[in-house]
């Protein structure tokens, strides 16, 4: 009997762009990496796409798209972001779904994913219809065709997510062996209790519909995918193929598939080098014929449910007690103090719950008169979150305005919308599975409600909605005695977070004293056209006076704004801005401030400011994440490298003693010890960094540090060769006949492997494979020592 093996990834991570800016902005928890989506590309996206099989002498033998030989769904959020920070592993995706479907009798390995995870029993219908309905085109913009199943987020389900889904033509999705309630041959009105995870997973089932129609399901084999999630199946690739195969049975008589579905970060993220656990499972059971490999979509195609089943209504893959993880204390947690409580999570809940009625009859009361359809409209938006260019928009409000809408009239029809869209974002469901209420995930979707407060509050003019709101938020307690409850969360994240045109303008006016900006520039969403500029210097003291326009590329919402900023030094600056009053007014105000700043008189300089600017003074604390973080290793350049060099004097005056007590044994005073350390570490990363390294003196270095026990940064020291390392591979794979470029990588990788810490040569490897694969007919002598790098970097050459 015909035996089939599919293992299914579901890839997803917490929207993690701040609502206002619609980016990542720096996440110094992910480090060195910029943010965590960046981090987990690393780590486990990218290298799917590119995972290894290693012969016995554990060298490369073949690099291998995992995704083109497994099932697979991807957070639609998680692949706007793809496709924008890591475009190579985005066409990986999309070109897998494409082999897949050449490998998979036509029938690609991608599943569609309601939009943003949010736990749809616990949705309205309305919100359920449009989350699937952004999954299917968000799915069918990418991959270029109508997804045949969709991944439901946590797997949660109810009757009615799934007549949504059949509605909108998709034909099965996946559940939990828990989720089946009972089960029975198609045409047998006996029912088999199938409750606790009793339901044979082997087979496709089809459940019967309310509505008329029905959707197929598959229950996956929930032993084999614990022991890979939580059991360390991973540590072996042919023991995980065994496991596999292992759940295959010679008893049944019918065409059995082994299926598992896991979180797809458990392969590289969470288990490092699970990718190729995967990849070698994956091929082990292929190359020995022990069964096939195939996808959800071929296996129903080729053997439609002979069975049928009832789901276990409200029910999820990773909660006990149904969905009451996202709306109770349940007892479910990530393992946190024992002494917290969850009793936040049903508060929270509540007031989305309250702030998404409260916003809905308003909103379909003004939508109507700019939109055919409001509610329709809102299912369409997808379209626009897709694509913002002004083809686009036309396209939308030619189909669905009321009639054609004046400019502003554009910009508050979008502002609606996006009020709907954060009322959607604002239940993705991370924010509830974690412990404390203070958590990164749960101040994400507090975010999300805070930024569709401020849409509604311009909106409807309701100036106690936000009062109430933060009212309601006060109920969730946090278990950290410094955060209080959801409003303090509110009143110190959320707030600080909030981004209108002005504050924009402020971003702008500040970092434009450090950096040069042009004609046009773009500031995360929004666009910047400057109409005047002008900058003055007297010492170390620098004026800037001028005026731009913002418009914000997600609503078109814009205004023009004039600015003064007044930077004394150092950290000591002071900005203001307001809406633009026309050339008189703008024109007194830069007269008096030149003339007062040349005339060396800075506190006539600041008082003329703010008598022209009355309102909010902007500093370096305003500045976003990043520019700030950028700006001020500017203004600290300086003085880091005074501080540096004095300490450089320090520790070479006591080296000779420091290699004395290191010699005897004895340990090292800490300020001395603390001394050494900053200035090593600064030295080695300098030189990793340098263009052509300099080798013996690294190694001079290193050795130093290891003679005086000296604690290196490990991790910022190698992403810093690493990224050497990548493009000095770039080069060579641009010109690979260049010896000198060649001779440079070999001595490189040669350094790299003598380190006390690892640098991650994943994309060298990859870089190079690409080289020998075009080197098949290079000159003798050259050929020999590309196949000596290759041998340093474990590939195999020949």
């Amino acid at each position: 009997m015909e035996r089939y093996v599919c293992v299914h990834c579901h890839f997803y991570q917490p929207p993690r762009e701040n609502p206002w800016l619609e980016a990542i902005e720096l996440q110094d928890s992910a480090y060195p990496y910029h943010d965590w989506n960046e981090r987990i590309t690393a780590e486990c996206y990218a290298p799917n796409a590119t995972s290894r099989i290693l012969d016995p002498d554990e060298r490369i033998v073949a690099i291998l798209n995992n995704y083109s030989r497994i099932s697979f769904n991807f957070g639609p959020t998680l692949l706007s972001w793809l496709e924008a920070f890591a475009p190579d592993t985005y066409r990986a995706v999309l070109e897998a779904d494409r082999l897949s479907a050449e490998r998979f009798g036509g029938h690609g390995s991608a599943l569609a994913q309601a939009y943003n995870h949010m736990i749809l029993p616990l949705a309205t219908k309305r919100d359920k219809v449009t989350q699937a309905l952004w999954g299917i085109r968000d799915f069918q913009h990418r991959f270029g065709r109508d997804p045949q199943g969709m991944w439901l987020p946590e797997c949660a389900v109810d009757t009615e997510t799934l007549e949504v889904l059949a509605d909108l033509g998709i034909q099965f999705t996946v559940l939990a062996p828990r989720q089946a309630a009972r089960v029975r041959p198609i045409g047998s009105s006996e029912w088999q209790d199938a409750n606790g995870g009793g339901v044979d997973p082997s087979r496709a089932y089809r459940a019967k519909l309310p509505n008329g129609k029905s959707i197929a399901l598959f229950f996956y084999d929930g032993p084999i995918a614990q022991s890979v999630a939580f059991e360390g199946l991973l540590a072996s690739g042919h023991r995980f193929a065994e496991r596999l195969l292992g759940g295959l049975s010679e008893e049944r008589s019918w065409p059995q598939l082994l299926h598992i579905a896991t979180d797809g970060e458990t392969y590289g993220h969470h288990h490092k080098y699970g990718e190729m656990a995967l990849s070698f499972a994956l091929h082990h059971i292929e190359s020995a014929q022990a069964a096939k490999l195939t996808n959800y979509a071929q296996f129903l195609a080729e053997h439609p449910p002979q069975w049928e089943a009832e789901i276990v209504a409200n029910s999820s893959w990773s909660c006990a007690h149904g969905v009451e993880r996202w709306r109770a204390d349940c007892g479910c947690n990530t393992g946190g103090r024992g002494d917290w409580s969850q009793e936040w999570r049903g508060p929270l809940r509540q007031a989305l719950d309250w702030l998404r009625d409260e916003i809905a009859a308003p909103y379909e009361k003004d939508a109507r008169a700019l939109l055919r359809d409001p509610w329709a409209a809102r299912d369409e938006y997808i379209t626009v979150v897709l694509d913002r260019s002004d083809e686009s928009l036309d396209r939308f409000f030619a189909e669905h305005g009321a009639r054609e809408l004046r400019p502003r009239e554009r910009v508050r029809a979008l502002e609606l919308l996006e009020l709907q869209r954060h009322a959607m974002l604002m239940y993705t469901s991370c924010g509830w599975f974690f412990d404390e209420l203070s958590g990164i995930e749960t101040v994400q979707v507090i975010e999300y409600a805070g930024r569709a407060v401020q849409l509604a509050q311009k909106l409807f003019r309701d100036p106690n909605l936000e009062k109430q709101f933060v009212e309601r938020l006060a109920v969730a307690k946090s278990n950290l005695a410094e955060h209080g409850d959801g409003a303090r969360i509110y009143e110190r994240y959320v707030k600080p977070a909030a981004v209108d045109l002005e504050k924009v303008a402020a971003h702008y006016a500040i970092s434009s004293l450090f950096e040069r900006y042009g004609e046009r520039t773009s500031i995360y969403c929004y666009d910047v056209a400057p109409e005047d500029y002008h900058s003055f210097e007297f010492g170390k003291a620098r004026l800037a006076v001028g005026r731009a326009q913002i418009t914000s590329r997600i609503t078109r919402d814009s205004g023009t704004f004039s600015f003064g900023v007044l930077h004394f030094g150092d950290h000591n600056l002071s900005a203001a801005v307001r809406p633009f009053h026309g050339e008189k007014a703008y024109g007194a105000m830069l007269a008096e401030a030149r003339d007062a700043f040349l005339g060396a008189d800075l506190p006539q300089a600041l008082r003329i400011l703010d008598k022209h600017f009355s309102g909010v003074a902007y500093s370096l604390r305003s500045l976003f994440r990043d520019e700030q973080r950028k700006i001020i290793g500017l203004i600290l350049d300086n003085t880091l490298q005074e501080a540096e060099a004095s300490l450089r004097q320090l520790y070479e005056h006591h080296a000779p003693l420091l290699r004395f007590l290191s010699d005897l044994g004895q340990p090292l005073p800490e300020v001395l010890r603390g001394t050494g350390e900053f200035v090593l570490n600064s030295q080695l990363k300098r030189a990793f960094a340098e263009e052509r390294l300099d080798l013996e003196r690294i190694r001079t270095l290193l050795k130093v540090a290891q003679r005086e026990q000296a604690r290196l940064d490990g991790a910022g020291l190698g992403f810093e060769l690493q990224q050497n390392l990548e493009r000095m591979a770039e080069r060579l794979r641009e010109a690979p006949e260049d010896a000198e470029s060649a001779a440079r990588l070999d001595a490189a990788v040669g350094l790299a492997r003598e380190l006390p810490f690892e640098v991650n040569l994943w994309r060298v490897q990859n870089l190079y494979y690409e080289v020998l694969r075009g080197a098949q007919h290079a000159e003798a002598e050259h050929r020999d020592r590309l196949l000596a790098l290759a041998e340093k970097l474990a590939l195999r050459g020949a």
